[in-house]
């Protein structure tokens, strides 16, 4: 079963809506604070809760269903002003990834497994890291105006350009793409990861809405 640019779900119409989709081991750690960190850019940006149609979601290739999320987690995002509530862990599905647009993991193991599950979801999953180094290369200029036609719009050709880079842009070594599972691990860790996350989405955020963050 293939699903073209992410839209294979028989009943939804998306045609309104982006979804991206985070996914790490067991979304109690990187992929919430991912998830939450995007979300609170958005809104940042945007001054919209629901971020012009953008949707993020997160899930885990191990996820534990129902789970909150790590307490060290919560912490972090408490540092960046970022809502931490009502997050349930979920367990990565088929119906997630037909139903993504942009999928982003933590590591390059997350992305084959993404990629496994089929639904032609090669051409729009990435890691996170991958993803920011990519969208760098990328001239905002030659995507389209989110003010004239829609951040839904740019969103998809932000990610039509970065998968025509992949290959031609490879990363200086394979860790570089990695995201490191905090899980177990002390605050001090945690936050370093928050960290580390919130960097590389900035440049991503940044590029999907065309709004830089306010310093």
């Amino acid at each position: 079963m293939t699903a073209p640019e992410g839209r294979g779900i028989a009943g939804h119409d998306d045609s309104d809506t982006f979804r991206i989709l985070h996914v790490s081991t067991g979304n109690v750690c990187r992929s919430p604070i991912t998830e939450r960190l995007t979300r609170h850019a958005l809104s940042d940006r945007l001054g919209d809760p629901l971020g012009g149609g953008l949707i993020v979601e997160s899930a885990g290739t191990w996820g534990h269903e129902g789970a909150p999320m790590e307490a060290n987690a919560e912490l972090v995002l408490a540092d960046f002003g970022a809502d931490h509530t009502g997050f349930v862990g979920r367990e990565l599905l088929d119906e997630h990834v037909i139903r993504a647009d942009l999928v982003l993991t933590a590591t390059r193991d997350h992305r084959a497994q993404v990629i496994s599950m089929g639904h032609s979801a090669g051409l729009r999953t990435f890691t996170l890291k991958e993803f920011t180094r990519l969208v760098r290369a990328i001239d905002p200029a030659t995507l389209p105006d989110p003010r004239d036609e829609g951040m839904v719009e740019r969103a998809r050709a932000l990610v039509r350009a970065a998968a025509a880079l992949r290959g031609w842009l490879l990363a200086p070594s394979p860790d570089a793409d990695e995201v490191n599972d905090p899980y177990g691990a002390p605050i001090t860790f945690f936050r370093s990861i928050g960290d580390e996350i919130n960097q590389a989405l900035d440049p991503v955020v940044t590029a999907l809405t065309g709004v830089a963050a306010r310093r």
